[in-house]
C-alpha cells in the first residue's frame, strides 16, 4: 500500500523532475510564472547577457502593477516618472521574448495576484512561482504558489524549472461559524497572532475545516495571501466545487471536453485521510473577533476592544525590545485603548483585500455615511476588471459620495512604490498585508485590519469596531 500523502506532497511529487540530494532538494517543474515590472528587469538582462532563450513563452504572464500611478484618470507612464524606466524595459522584454503583457492601459491590468486568478491563468494542481512573496495567494485554487528571487526568475525563464527545497507541512483547521462582522482577514490575522510572524517558517500550510469550506474563493485568497506573514512559503486549500465554479468561465480556463477532463483530475487533489502533518493548529471560528495591528509586525495584533499591550508583561528581553521599538515608532503608549487611536488616512486596496467581494462589504458600511473630517480615504481596486464591475454595481458611487477617492488599479499604497505615499507621522487604517516601518512612507504608522473595519474607522476618524457602527 502507498503511504498516505498530503496534498502538498502530491503537488511536489508530481512536479519533481529529479531528486538532487538527501536533504530534500529537488529540481521542480513550474507550470506558470507571473511577472511584474519591479522584480523582473535583472532576470531578463541575465538572459540577454548569457545569450539564452525563453523556454516556453505561453507559461508566463506579465502585469504592470507596482510603480504605475493610480490617479482616477488612467494615463500611461510618463518619461519623467520614477517607474518609467522599469515599465518601458518591461514592455521591451515582453515584446522581445513573446510574453503576453497587460500594460497600464490594458483593460485587464491590475495587481498580479488579483489578475492571474480572474483570468483563469492559475488552475488547480499547478505549481506557480513569481517574484513576489504573496504568490501564496494561488493556494486558494488548489495550486502551490511561492515567491522567488531575481536569479530564480531568470532560471525559470530559461528552463521552466527551479531548485526547490521541500517544506515541512502544517495543517490549520478552522471550524465553526464566523460571527457578524468577522472576515477571512480576521481568520488569518488570528493565526498570525497565535503562532507569530515566524511561526510557519519552513512550512507549507494547508487550511481546512468547515469554516474554510464555506468561504468564497476570494475570501480564501485573502487567507492564502497573508499566510506568508506567518513565515509560510506555501499555503493552499484542496479545490472544491466553489473553485471549479469560480474558474469555469474564466478567459484562460480550459473549455469544452478539456474542461470536463480537467475537473475530473482536479477532484483527485486532496490530502489522504491518514496523511500525517508535521504540525497541526486548531482555530475555533466563533471565538474570533475583529483584529487590528498596533505595532510594526503583522503579529503585533490585538482585538479592537483591547488595549495596546505593555512590553513589561513579557519575560523575553528581545521581544520586549521589539515591542518598545514598535511603540516608539507608532507613537502610542502601552495601555491605550485601540478604539481611542485616531487616524489621518484610510486605505482599501492590495492583493490581500481589493477584490469585488471586499468592495461590496465596504459599500455596505459606507452607504449613507460620510468619512470623518480630516481623514483622507482611498480605494484602489485590485484590477481594472474589478473597477469596472464596482462601477457597474453602483459601488463606486457609494464610495465617492462617502468621501473616498476612487482610483485606478495597482499595488499603490500597500508598499508606496508609486506616487501614493504618505507623510511622516500620518496614521493609516489599511486593508493591506504588512505594517513594517516605512511600508507606506517614511515615518508612516500603519494599522492592518479588514476592509470593512477600515471603512468603519474612516467614518469614525479612529480605529473602530465595525460591529458597533449599527445605524449610527
Amino acid at each position: 500500500m502507498q503511504t498516505p500523502k498530503t496534498l502538498y506532497e502530491k503537488l511536489v511529487h508530481s512536479h519533481t523532475v529529479c531528486e538532487l540530494d538527501d536533504q530534500g532538494h529537488v529540481l521542480l517543474y513550474v507550470d506558470r510564472q507571473v511577472l511584474n515590472e519591479y522584480t523582473s528587469p535583472q532576470a531578463f538582462s541575465g538572459l540577454r547577457d548569457a545569450g539564452r532563450e525563453l523556454w516556453r513563452a505561453n507559461t508566463h504572464l506579465a502585469v504592470v502593477d507596482h510603480v504605475n500611478s493610480t490617479e482616477p484618470k488612467r494615463v500611461s507612464v510618463k518619461s519623467e516618472e520614477g517607474g518609467a524606466l522599469q515599465v518601458n524595459y518591461f514592455d521591451k522584454n515582453c515584446a522581445d521574448f513573446g510574453i503576453e503583457l497587460f500594460d497600464i492601459l490594458d483593460s485587464r491590468q491590475g495587481i498580479e495576484h488579483v489578475v492571474a486568478p480572474e483570468q483563469g491563468f492559475i488552475l488547480p494542481g499547478m505549481v506557480v512561482a513569481a517574484g513576489d512573496s504573496h504568490t501564496t495567494t494561488y493556494g486558494a485554487l488548489g495550486a502551490l504558489g511561492f515567491g522567488i528571487g531575481t536569479s530564480e526568475i531568470e532560471h525559470l525563464l530559461a528552463t521552466q524549472t527551479l531548485i526547490y527545497k521541500k517544506l515541512k507541512t502544517m495543517r490549520v483547521n478552522v471550524e465553526g461559524k464566523l460571527g457578524f462582522g468577522i472576515t477571512s482577514k480576521d481568520v488569518v490575522m488570528e493565526l498570525i497572532r497565535l503562532i507569530g510572524a515566524s511561526g510557519a517558517t519552513g512550512y507549507a500550510i494547508e487550511f481546512s475545516g468547515s469554516t474554510i469550506h464555506k468561504m468564497s474563493v476570494e475570501a480564501r485568497m485573502t487567507i492564502c495571501n497573508m499566510a506568508v506573514e506567518a513565515g509560510a512559503r506555501g499555503a493552499y486549500m484542496a479545490p472544491d466545487e466553489a473553485v471549479f465554479e469560480y474558474l469555469k468561465e474564466k478567459p484562460k480556463a480550459p473549455k469544452g471536453r478539456l474542461w470536463l477532463d480537467a475537473v475530473a483530475k482536479w477532484r483527485e487533489l486532496f490530502t489522504d485521510e491518514q496523511a500525517v502533518f508535521d504540525k497541526e493548529i486548531h482555530i475555533q471560528a466563533d471565538k474570533i473577533e475583529p483584529l487590528v495591528t498596533w505595532g510594526t509586525s503583522p503579529d503585533q495584533v490585538v482585538v479592537i476592544s483591547d488595549q495596546v499591550p505593555n512590553p513589561r508583561d513579557h519575560i523575553d528581553e528581545s521581544k520586549r525590545r521589539g515591542m518598545e521599538r514598535a511603540l516608539n515608532y507608532m507613537g502610542i503608549k502601552a495601555g491605550t485603548a485601540m478604539k481611542d487611536i485616531s487616524i489621518t488616512h484610510a486605505f482599501i486596496g492590495s492583493c490581500t483585500n481589493a477584490r469585488i467581494e471586499d468592495l461590496r462589504e465596504v459599500a455596505k458600511v459606507l452607504k449613507g455615511r460620510q468619512i470623518a473630517e480630516g481623514v483622507r480615504g482611498m480605494i484602489v481596486p485590485g484590477s481594472s476588471e474589478v473597477r469596472a464591475q464596482a462601477q457597474k454595481e453602483g459601488l463606486a458611487d457609494i464610495f465617492i459620495q462617502a468621501g473616498f477617492e476612487w482610483r485606478q488599479s495597482g499595488c499603490s499604497m500597500c508598499l508606496a512604490m508609486n506616487d501614493d505615499v504618505l507623510n511622516p507621522g500620518d496614521r493609516c487604517a489599511s486593508s493591506t498585508n504588512r505594517n513594517f516601518e516605512g511600508r507606506q512612507g517614511a515615518g508612516v504608522r500603519t494599522h492592518l485590519m479588514s476592509p470593512a473595519m477600515v471603512a468603519a474607522s474612516a467614518v469614525k476618524g479612529k480605529l473602530y469596531d465595525v460591529r458597533n457602527l449599527g445605524d449610527q
